[in-house]
């Protein structure tokens, strides 16, 4: 491809994924614009994922904020679609399963232009999580569909999505083995006073679980249970968005005075995050991230959701999903923090940014 492209991105994760794209285009010297829909607009943290991945700045940040799905859907098409017609872009990469992903790939196909999904193929085969909705959509508009494992290859052919599907492995692979040299030297444990394998790292922010109040309370109890019965500190990144719901019904004392809990707020970044995750007895998230991230690290996970886009690692024996129950919580956990650890992860050998860039600048 001799003409100039466009990568979109406007969440955290998609940023950090698409961090080894965005370096082997760098590499490359190829012409491309970086744009970021503003979908996630903290500046700090942004900033630290660019410099801890060495990242050029965006070209463009198209500034959207927050807002309902649709209102944010519809602003980034709107203005992305300006910015394509702008700058003579004649091609598109999206990535993952983000309002931005969605939108960046509608605006592509209105214009007619040739659309790589990085991530494809993923199905929690739930239609009321958004992300489900975006995933699927992408992957029906998109030209090249750039699939993480094979089980994903699979989901698309079972759709009836076999041309321009490629099965080039997972850009966390990529990102992960960037970051990892430092991990062990990283001071966020000492910062925190946490002793390796003595606590529970937790992430919590989907909306399905954030919005439920009845849902919240379940979740609140079996992280209590947690610190109680099994006697683990809980070490907590604490989203906003959970942090705001939290601050709605009333309970953040109440979260913040769950025994032995560390609240961190905002978040830590994603190389802080990797560090506590690879010392962690646990990683106990709803984050569809952290689950590859922690089987890629070698750390047992338990999923605060009732379904996954990431059945390869409930397959390999990484990831259990505990629900809701406080119950069910406790005894995911436990069983977890005694599983063997000797799984080799699918998500591949961590040149998946190198495999995708040398089919879709082929094209």
């Amino acid at each position: 491809m001799g003409k100039r492209f466009a990568i979109i991105v406007g969440t955290r994760p998609e940023i950090i994924k698409m961090a080894p794209v965005i370096r082997e285009c760098e590499r490359r010297k190829v012409d491309y614009r970086l744009v970021h829909s503003g979908q996630h607009y903290d500046h700090a943290m942004d900033r630290a994922i660019f410099e801890q991945f060495q990242l050029p700045d965006p070209h463009v940040n198209l500034r959207v904020g927050s807002g309902r799905h649709g209102e944010v859907t519809a602003r980034i098409l709107e203005r992305f679609e300006a910015y394509i017609l702008q700058e003579d872009i004649r091609a598109v990469l999206v990535h993952g399963d983000t309002n931005t992903t969605l939108a960046g790939a509608l605006a592509a196909a209105k214009l007619n232009l040739p659309i790589g999904h990085v991530e494809a193929g993923l199905r929690s085969f739930d239609r009321t999580m958004p992300e489900e909705v975006n995933r699927v959509l992408a992957d029906h508009v998109a030209t090249h569909l750039f699939a993480p494992t094979p089980a994903a290859v699979d989901n698309l052919r079972a759709e009836g999505i076999e041309n321009g599907v490629y099965l080039t492995g997972q850009t966390a692979a990529d990102a992960i083995e960037f970051l990892r040299p430092g991990l062990a030297e990283h001071p966020i444990l000492n910062e925190l006073h946490l002793k390796p394998g003595a606590y529970v790292y937790l992430t919590l922010h989907r909306q399905e679980n954030t919005d439920h109040r009845e849902r919240m309370d379940l979740l609140i109890q079996g992280i209590e249970r947690v610190g109680k019965e099994l006697g683990f500190t809980i070490v907590c990144a604490l989203h906003p968005r959970t942090r705001g719901r939290l601050i709605e019904y009333g309970w953040l004392d109440r979260f913040y005075g769950i025994p032995g809990i560390r609240v961190v707020y905002p978040p830590v970044d994603v190389f802080a995050s990797l560090a506590l995750q690879s010392q962690a007895a646990v990683v106990l998230t709803d984050s569809g991230g952290l689950q590859e991230e922690a089987c890629m690290l070698g750390v047992p996970c338990v999923t605060l959701r009732e379904n996954t886009e990431r059945p390869e690692t409930l397959a390999i024996g990484s990831n259990r999903l505990a629900g809701y129950h406080p119950d069910t919580i406790v005894e995911a956990v436990s069983m977890m923090a005694r599983a063997p650890r000797g799984w080799t992860h699918p998500y591949g050998d961590g040149r998946a940014s190198i495999r995708i860039l040398d089919i879709f600048l082929a094209e």
